[in-house]
């Protein structure tokens, strides 16, 4: 291998970490010498109670294995808590390198039948946690100019799936959350990159077969979000992972098709559905004022010459 991956020198802060994903995130991390911070409330899998053991038990393994951890109990969706939370690291071990946003909670049901707190809840948790743990240590990033922030997307959020309304939204939130931070955060030192796991834990165990669990453990994600969380990270990148398999998923734009002002009908564009709709060139756009400018350029080039002719 030509590069080997040390995170002695970091501090990271894992939630949801008591245990699937975010254990197995906080582990790695450890086991790599970086310092943990193992945040979770011990809830259910749909947000309701808490339980201490979940995330004392992993800060016990961290130490047994002779690194260093301790226990967050803050609540995601409460600013006061995660701003304790992130105080509490810094007070310890003077800085935080690393944020993991992983905590989640589901609440399935078709969109029909959902309740609007159910949706709301599962927004909370996943897009406004997110939120909140990324606005907590965003100035101490800025200031160190060095940050590592992972989003956790999946592929509900990316191309959807029956009864999770609330969930996909949510993972389809962070994704753009992502997408504007890694834009905002790329001078001050500061990448900002998303995780798209399939893996066996609690949250998936009534939506996975038996068969397919084994292949799908938590651990065989672990090297992609290292990696993302890395010196050598990329920038504003989703990276799916699932049973060994990393993958990189994005959005992109077909090529696009100038229509001429008199022929700016739905009728046009139902006509000419097949080239605008054609991905064989597709394209793939930095950010919303690129977008425009790509359009501007586009209709530029088939607009009637002005002036004077010579």
């Amino acid at each position: 291998m030509a590069v080997s991956f040390s995170f002695s020198d970091k501090v990271a802060i894992v939630t949801g970490a008591g245990g699937g994903l975010g254990r197995a995130h906080a582990l790695a991390l450890a086991e790599r010498g970086a310092k943990i911070l193992v945040n979770d409330v011990g809830g259910a899998v749909s947000g309701g109670g808490t339980d201490e053991r979940p995330a004392a038990e992993v800060v016990a393994e961290v130490e047994r294995r002779g690194g260093e951890a301790m226990v967050s109990r803050a609540d995601v969706t409460d600013v006061r808590d995660v701003e304790g939370m992130v105080a509490q690291t810094i007070q310890r071990w003077g800085r935080v390198d690393i944020l993991i946003n992983n905590a989640g909670i589901l609440r399935d049901r078709s969109f029909a039948k959902m309740d609007v707190e159910d949706f709301r809840r599962v927004l909370d948790v996943h897009l406004m946690g997110a939120v909140h743990c990324t606005k907590a240590v965003w100035p101490h990033m800025v200031q160190q100019g060095f940050g590592r922030v992972l989003m956790t997307t999946s592929g509900s959020g990316i191309y959807g799936n029956f009864g999770q309304a609330n969930y996909g939204a949510a993972k389809s939130g962070v994704v753009g959350l992502m997408n504007v931070l890694a834009i905002e955060g790329a001078r001050k030192g500061i990448h900002v990159n998303t995780l798209a796991p399939t893996a066996a834990t609690r949250m998936t165990e009534d939506l996975i077969d038996p068969d397919t669990t084994a292949v799908l453990e938590p651990e065989s994600i672990a090297p992609g979000a290292l990696f993302l969380v890395s010196d050598a990270a990329p920038n504003k990148t989703i990276l799916a992972a699932g049973a060994g398999v990393f993958a990189v998923a994005r959005m992109e734009e077909s090529a696009g098709v100038y229509l001429p002002e008199e022929a700016r009908l739905p009728e046009t564009v139902a006509d000419r559905w097949s080239e605008i709709s054609d991905m064989s060139a597709s394209v793939v756009t930095g950010s919303a004022f690129d977008q425009t400018a790509r359009y501007v350029e586009l209709a530029g080039a088939h607009s009637e010459p002005t002036g004077v002719p010579q």
